[in-house]
């Protein structure tokens, strides 16, 4: 097989970087396939197209596409999107015409077929897992990285994008949260972070540094209020770090009784939930990129083969 994937994805710096580049590693390790990097797959000779985003689904694709919807967000909170709401809406017209979707949890496949009206047999559930960098680190590894960046002994963690405010990441109130431990914000940071009180920034880091600083971490601390999968919380665990999190239907099938869930109205529960986490952490999330490979790879086999009536668009 010879498919088009759409590799613009992989320059995002959020979770959908990460999704796009980890997935497109294991894709080309299998073996089992050709792939094309484009976004263009008319100019190419494929058999069919993934874009692994939304911003790259088509609506009308020359061959069977497949489209990777992570949430719903702009859908649900549609008050926060209205500067981009018609771009959202086109896109979301473009991930109904295709011939099968894939999304990283059930509770995002409930909200694509309660609100796009996608078929359910035309959905696949295909869960995201920890980069193979992000692995407990040694204790040399984590001293390092507290000298690099200034960390003290004990911290609480979150890890996430910065460049722009997302209300449901919540950052802002949780910095303003009573709390007894330093809290460290990791990702790329736009100016308003700067101005959050009594944090500490690390803006972009490294895999093997993000490593060290989750090992490092007493905790990770989760406050978002919606979220279609919640890859940082998987990510502390491969490298043996507690998480506190909101009680959100993602998060609670994704992490299955392996972290502390709080009210998603009670950010002081959660930080006390964090302060008081104890190591050794749960076990981490056995799924790897190599398995959601394979089985993406059994959505690209079924595609081609689909109805020609799905290539329109056609319900």
């Amino acid at each position: 097989m010879r498919f088009a994937f759409d590799s613009r994805a992989a320059r995002d710096p959020r979770g959908v970087g990460r999704y796009a580049r980890c997935l497109l590693s294991a894709l080309e390790q299998s073996g089992r396939g050709e792939i094309v990097e484009t976004h263009e797959p008319r100019a190419k000779k494929v058999d069919l197209y993934h874009s692994p985003w939304l911003d790259g689904a088509l609506l009308r694709s020359p061959v069977p596409m497949v489209v990777t919807l992570h949430d719903l967000i702009p859908l649900k909170r549609h008050g926060e999107f209205l500067r981009s709401g018609l771009r959202f809406k086109l896109r979301y017209l473009a991930v109904q015409r295709a011939v099968r979707v894939i999304v990283p949890t059930h509770a995002v496949a409930d909200d694509a077929v309660r609100a796009l009206q996608i078929p359910a047999d035309r959905i696949a559930v295909i869960g995201e897992a920890a980069a193979p960098a992000l692995r407990r680190r040694s204790d040399d590894e984590v001293a390092a990285v507290r000298r690099r960046f200034a960390l003290p002994d004990q911290y609480l963690l979150w890890v996430g994008g910065l460049q722009t405010p997302d209300p449901r990441k919540r950052v802002h109130a949780l910095a303003k949260v009573k709390r007894s431990m330093p809290l460290v914000l990791v990702g790329a940071a736009g100016r308003w972070a700067h101005e959050l009180p009594n944090v500490t920034l690390t803006d972009r880091v490294s895999d093997d540094e993000l490593a060290a600083i989750y090992t490092g971490a007493h905790a990770l601390v989760f406050p978002s209020d919606d979220e279609g999968f919640g890859l940082p919380p998987v990510e502390a665990l491969a490298c043996g770090t507690p998480v506190a999190a909101c009680d959100l239907p993602a998060l609670r099938e994704v992490l299955d009784g392996r972290v502390a869930l709080s009210a998603v109205d009670d950010l002081e529960g959660l930080i006390r939930a964090a302060e008081s986490a104890s190591r050794p952490a749960p076990e981490p999330i056995e799924w790897t990129w190599e398995d959601a490979a394979e089985a993406t790879w059994e959505v690209y086999e079924q595609a081609v083969r689909a109805p020609a009536k799905w290539r329109a668009g056609q319900r």
